[in-house]
């Protein structure tokens, strides 16, 4: 049977198609922080969309389960098989075209093997830009930041890649395709089939191109750097600044001293760039079609701390600058590593309670262990704050993650409580599928349940993912 399955396999795919080396299967069945580590029957590269839907003609006739995978950036165990063994591991790094740029109607359509970087580039070619900006850009495929909704630092003027999208090409279950790659602001036609598949983290189908939406690209922008007392200062100044610059605001990013403080530590050629120390810091950008957004932050900035709303600030004086600026903030999951085990909360609050919220979600962690280091950072801007807890100090690595469960639903319960989600921008994944049980009702489980079961009728896509089976 596996035999047969082989060879009719490499029939349709070709040589290159099929990848059967255990070095080189290796790095793609463990995710990305190493929590998990699966196996996987076959790993396939189609080439194009019509090799990958007679693949998954395949595959579903024979019930053979599939897991698609970008670039294997994730962080909740989305795109890693299962341990059993059963499942087929899909690759997209084979479809990376740029199918077409037009600057005239602002998009961008691509494969979904394309990575990010490339995307951004190919834009910023025709002067335009493609707004979804993340750490792993260079890594990552749209095909990924479609599954997951990715977000990033600049969610706060742009949205989430949600709203980036216009239309798709996708794969279903049973090999059909769906050819909805329509360049339209508006298609008022009933149901919005596009965005069931953003999110949905391949458990619906197979990204396999997409239109995207440009936007004008900024001329200039004004970075500043921000002590402030604490949260509660920072959302004020954040409501002070959009108040100023309305929708050239493009990021407003949270970042603690402790965060900082690991970023000097363990990151080379990193510099503190203040001298006042502070227990909480802001990174704001302003940018447009202006040449030069200087002016309005030095004015607002001024303003805030004359009401004694900011401490001290900077202002990058250069391009340099401001790219050294935004590394601090950049770094700081990488920073942690250094520390020990950390773990990670990516969670969402409604703006107002974002300060209500790090005060009770602090007190209880130190309540149950007042060694935990607590590395609380994020896009404030939208409501995005990653809660990290990084191991106290002198204990052993695995006895401090051994506690994961404990206290994600200490953590996640003060979330719920405070109206936010589990999930911010990193999905669900394996990680979450269980937990988010507890904060979502009956009726809200259902209506996914129907979808998943309306799609993928023998859950065969990415199982055990996103929707509990």
């Amino acid at each position: 049977m596996i035999v047969d399955l082989r060879d009719r396999l490499h029939a349709l795919l070709g040589p290159a198609g099929l990848i059967e080396d255990a070095d080189t299967i290796a790095p793609r069945l463990r995710d990305h922080r190493g929590r998990y580590v699966g196996r996987s029957r076959f790993v396939i590269r189609p080439a194009n969309t019509e090799q990958l839907a007679a693949a998954m003609t395949l595959l579903y006739e024979e019930g053979v389960p599939m897991v698609p995978q970008g670039g294997n950036t994730g962080l909740v165990g989305g795109a890693t098989p299962h341990e059993t063994g059963d499942e087929v591991l899909i690759l997209t790094d084979r479809m990376r075209s740029i199918r077409a740029v037009d600057p005239a109607g602002d998009t961008i359509t691509v494969e979904a093997g394309c990575p990010l970087a490339e995307v951004q580039a190919a834009a910023e070619a025709v002067d335009r830009l493609y707004p979804v900006s993340l750490a792993s850009e260079g890594s990552c495929t749209i095909g990924g930041n479609l599954s997951t909704n990715a977000g990033g630092v600049q969610v706060l003027r742009y949205g989430n890649t949600r709203e980036q999208v216009l239309g798709l090409e996708v794969v279903l279950p049973d090999g059909r395709v769906w050819h909805g790659l329509r360049a339209l602001r508006k298609d008022n036609t009933g149901y919005d089939l596009k965005q069931l598949f953003v999110g949905a983290e391949g458990t619906l189908g197979v990204i396999t191109a997409a239109v995207l939406r440009l936007h004008p690209r900024p001329r200039g922008r004004a970075v500043a750097f921000c002590a402030v007392a604490g949260v509660a200062a920072a959302v004020t100044l954040l409501e002070r600044l959009r108040g100023v610059a309305g929708e050239t605001l493009t990021a407003f990013e949270l970042v603690p001293e402790l965060g900082l403080g690991f970023v000097l530590a363990h990151m080379p050629g990193r510099r503190r760039p203040l001298g006042t120390v502070s227990p909480w810091y802001v990174l704001a950008e302003v940018a447009s079609q202006g040449e030069d957004q200087r002016d309005v932050m030095e004015a607002a900035l001024a303003a805030a701390i004359e009401d004694g709303l900011v401490q001290d600030a900077t202002i990058a004086a250069s391009e340099a600058q401001a790219q050294a600026l935004w590394a601090l903030r950049e770094d700081m999951s990488d920073a942690q590593r250094p520390e020990g085990a950390s773990l990670k909360h990516d969670v969402s609050i409604p703006v107002p309670l974002i300060a209500r919220f790090v005060e009770v979600a602090s007190a209880a962690v130190h309540a149950r262990d007042p060694g935990v280091r607590i590395c609380c950072f994020g896009h404030v801007g939208d409501g995005n704050l990653h809660f990290n807890l990084s191991q106290p100090v002198g204990i052993p690595a695995a006895d401090f993650m051994a506690r994961t469960g404990e206290f994600a639903q200490l953590v996640h319960d003060i979330v719920h409580a405070h109206h936010g989600s589990i999930s911010a921008e990193h999905g669900l994944g394996r990680l979450k599928v269980e937990e988010i049980t507890r904060y979502h009702d009956q009726v809200e489980r259902d209506l996914k349940h129907r979808i998943k079961t309306a799609l993928d009728p023998k859950g065969l896509m990415n199982p055990g993912k996103v929707v509990k089976q």
